[in-house]
């Protein structure tokens, strides 16, 4: 390894604004099943299936309809 580098023709990271927050959630079995078999049909992950989801519903600004009983 060097003892210095020089960065002065560096460019800033393109991948920056993409980076991804881990989080725990807590999901019903019939919704991780629904994206599990959707992952098998496209071969597309179910946790990159359920982000992509999720990035509609933003893009769209889709709200869930809400019933209480």
């Amino acid at each position: 390894m060097r003892d210095e580098y020089d960065f002065s023709q560096s460019v800033p990271n393109p991948y920056l604004k993409k980076l991804k927050k881990q989080v725990t959630i807590r999901l019903e079995e019939n919704v991780v099943g629904y994206f599990k078999q959707l992952s098998e049909q496209t071969g597309i992950p179910y946790q990159s299936l359920i982000n992509l989801y999720l990035q509609d519903c933003v893009r769209t600004e889709r709200k869930p309809s809400l019933e209480w009983r």
